[in-house]
């Protein structure tokens, strides 16, 4: 009964006979029409003796009997257009990527070139990036002077988002270990399960301490099959940069020096790309073109179950007709 109420999933398999209603009015101008023609006729001197006569309770009622003809007439329609309720269910396979994002969150990522500072325009992409991918395993590792995994590559991706929302400057010792970011950020990966392996590298500086130096790091990355795209971040000459001093927090510009002959040559020996920000929509620009360039195949194969509904309007109708019946042969019955 409750798939009865719930018209939403209610589809009709021959609509078709939807059309057959059309008869109705046909049949009350019919019923009508004979009703007046039925009416027997006596010729009378006045009326006046028959107006305090009442109509029985029969003559009230037989009416009844084609009201029961129409709502019989009805539900055979009903039942003969076959409704259907309809429960769909999708089974979604997916081969999903394994990706890590390496963030530098050095000193100079303060800089104010992209809009509010480097570090949080990063942010702001990361997570939209995120949000684009639902089926993806991905992880978060930053680096400054030294490197640190802030998430685990995780399909959890409320978990991701609120970890990169907690990214700060000054967490790590100051400086720029590309290597460590990188080779930490291949350490997640290798083990992973995905289709495919990608790094993604964001840093504003050039290699300038770290334990693992950057071409080690990028043979690590090769070995395993790991495909890297590497950002440059910062306008080209100088940016603002808030600087302590004595009278207090001002901003100076700074030289924006990036390695990107070292940047081109780690992206192009993995099989990815090497792109260069200088703003926040460039930014997010190459955020888009990254998950573009990484298609995840989705399949979603949809079942339709139907359950049939025409048998309560079968029955209301065989109900109908033998009450019609009944009482047309019983309580109403006429003698001619």
């Amino acid at each position: 009964m409750s798939a009865l109420l719930d018209w939403k999933y209610i589809s009709f398999a021959h609509p078709y006979f939807f059309g057959l209603l059309l008869l109705i009015p046909f049949m009350i101008w019919w019923q009508l029409r004979k009703k007046r023609n039925d009416q027997p006729a006596m010729r009378l001197t006045t009326l006046s003796g028959m107006a305090k006569v009442k109509p029985s309770w029969k003559a009230r009622l037989r009416p009844v009997l084609f009201v029961l003809r129409i709502v019989a007439f009805t539900a055979l329609i009903i039942a003969l257009a076959r409704p259907q309720s309809s429960n769909v269910t999708e089974s979604i396979d997916s081969e999903g990527i394994d990706i890590v994002i390496s963030m530098d969150v050095s000193g100079s990522m303060l800089a104010e070139d992209l809009r509010p500072n480097r570090i949080e325009a990063a942010k702001k992409v990361a997570i939209d990036f995120v949000e684009q991918r639902p089926t993806d395993r991905i992880g978060l590792v930053v680096f400054a002077g030294e490197s640190f995994t802030q998430c685990p590559i995780t399909i959890d991706h409320n978990v991701l988002k609120e970890q990169i929302s907690n990214i700060k400057s000054g967490v790590l010792v100051d400086g720029t270990a590309i290597g460590m970011g990188l080779a930490t950020g291949v350490d997640r990966l290798r083990n992973a399960t995905g289709k495919s392996r990608v790094l993604i590298l964001l840093t504003d500086g050039v290699n300038n301490t770290g334990l693992i130096d950057p071409s080690t790091a990028l043979e690590i990355a090769k070995a395993y099959k790991v495909r890297i795209y590497t950002i440059g971040v910062g306008t080209q000459g100088s940016a603002p940069y808030p600087v302590q001093t004595p009278a207090g927090m001002q901003k100076q510009m700074m030289p924006v020096q990036i390695d990107e002959p070292l940047m081109r040559k780690i992206a192009t020996e993995t099989g990815g790309k090497y792109f260069r920000a200088t703003n926040n929509s460039s930014l997010a620009a190459i955020y888009t073109e990254i998950n573009q360039l990484e298609k995840t195949r989705i399949d979603i194969s949809t079942y339709k179950h139907y359950a049939e509904l025409f048998f309560p309007f079968a029955l209301l109708a065989i109900i109908c007709l033998v009450l019609e019946l009944i009482f047309r042969y019983t309580m109403f019955r006429t003698i001619t």
